[in-house]
């Protein structure tokens, strides 16, 4: 194993005040933006679905690609791409770099903003969940991307829309290989957002990151109930073994917190099942407690509404109501929603975010420098500048 005397040191930049570098300036700094990067390929940006009559960039690789496996009803294939780094330009996020080993993802959550990626591929948003797109040679490129001077200093966002440690990470290992990468470098700062356990399997390479680096992982749950839990994420890692992973990492020594992401109006918002899920979380050792409440853009919108016609047809109308004006929830809900949750992390002493959990070694001042002078908490990151979602606000 590389000693930290053999890593490659990740340099800081001591003239920069706290500005990511390239990123444009916006009036009112939220977490996530409202229409997140979804570059993957330099010069082959990504195009709104239908704006030009022939596949190009995204779209084209995606037609080309080789299906690998299929099973479970849900098609594997492997999608070339030029980098796995993806640069966010916008102030309105507390990092600089995004990573999402794979595009679409098999736990088929059905109010995940992130469906609207696959319509840039010219796919329907609901196949979001059965054609997964693995990015090929994730390992070599990572180490490519990882030595380029723009990188080092700034923070990276590993599972900021489709889930790292979905099933298809146990078959192509895209994620551990990205990780294997990291553990070669110095000064690192990185997080891992998920919904599975499967996290813990990765460590040993954790460990290794976090001798010389800052790591630390957000377990993204929405209730505890396994049944409802089951509805709203069909084929993801029941609640009670994702608590039982924040419990291993932190034994472990890894930094660990809970996002309970998204809050959904009139399922998972209670002041009982919130104050259950706070409770549980402390328990398990997380050292923050985060939330957000649904943020459902158009894709998204066409796979949820009829679920919720289905299986709450009470709560339907509520939603169509709210979420036909906006992406957003109305206001006032997200206040009294922020509310309650700071409320329960005074209760159960838990922070509002991963730098206050403690220290982790080789810190890059720059991702600190950034929440400072952004005014916002490093919350939530589940490809995009966003487990899973973009919010407007920070709870």
């Amino acid at each position: 194993m590389a000693t930290a005397t053999t890593i490659p040191t990740a340099p800081q930049n001591p003239s920069n005040t706290g500005v990511l570098r390239g990123r444009r300036k916006d009036p009112t700094p939220t977490l996530f933006p409202d229409v997140p990067n979804q570059r993957d390929s330099g010069s082959d940006a990504l195009l709104p679905p239908g704006s030009r009559p022939e596949r190009v960039g995204i779209a084209r690789l995606a037609s080309s690609s080789p299906l690998a496996d299929a099973k479970r009803g849900t098609e594997y294939f492997l999608l070339p791409v030029r980098s796995i780094l993806n640069h966010c330009d916008s102030d309105r996020v507390p990092f600089s770099w995004t990573v999402n080993p794979y595009r679409g993802c098999e736990f088929g959550c059905h109010y995940c903003y992130a469906r609207y990626t696959h319509e840039y591929m010219e796919l329907d948003s609901a196949d979001f969940e059965r054609k997964i797109y693995v990015k090929q040679d994730a390992g070599p490129l990572a180490g490519r991307d990882l030595a380029m001077e723009k990188v080092q200093g700034e923070h990276i966002a590993i599972g900021t829309a489709t889930d790292p440690y979905q099933p298809a990470e146990r078959e192509f290992g895209a994620t551990r290989a990205i990780l294997e990468q990291m553990t070669a470098r110095k000064g690192l700062s990185v997080s891992i957002t998920t919904k599975s356990n499967q996290v813990v399997r990765d460590l040993d390479l954790l460990l290794r990151i976090a001798a010389h680096s800052t790591v630390h992982v957000n377990l993204s749950i929405t209730t505890l109930r396994p049944r409802l839990a089951r509805l709203l994420e069909p084929r993801a890692p029941r609640p009670d073994l994702r608590l039982e992973a924040v419990r291993e990492l932190r034994a472990a020594g890894i930094a660990a917190g809970v996002f309970a992401m998204p809050v959904l109006p009139g399922l998972t918002d209670s002041e009982a099942d919130l104050d259950a899920l706070a409770r549980a979380s402390r328990d398990a050792g997380a050292q923050w407690f985060a939330a957000r409440v649904l943020y459902l853009m158009p894709s998204a919108r066409k796979q949820f509404l009829p679920f919720l016609y289905a299986k709450f047809p009470k709560l339907a109308r509520r939603y169509s109501e709210w979420f036909s004006r906006s992406n957003y929830a109305p206001e006032a809900y997200s206040h009294e929603i922020s509310n309650r949750v700071a409320s329960l992390r005074k209760k159960y002493n838990l922070g509002t975010r991963p730098l206050e959990a403690g220290p982790a070694q080789g810190v890059a001042p720059q991702l600190e420098l950034a929440f400072a002078s952004s005014g916002m908490n490093p919350l939530r990151q589940s490809d995009a500048c966003a487990a899973q979602s973009p919010l407007r606000i920070l709870i």
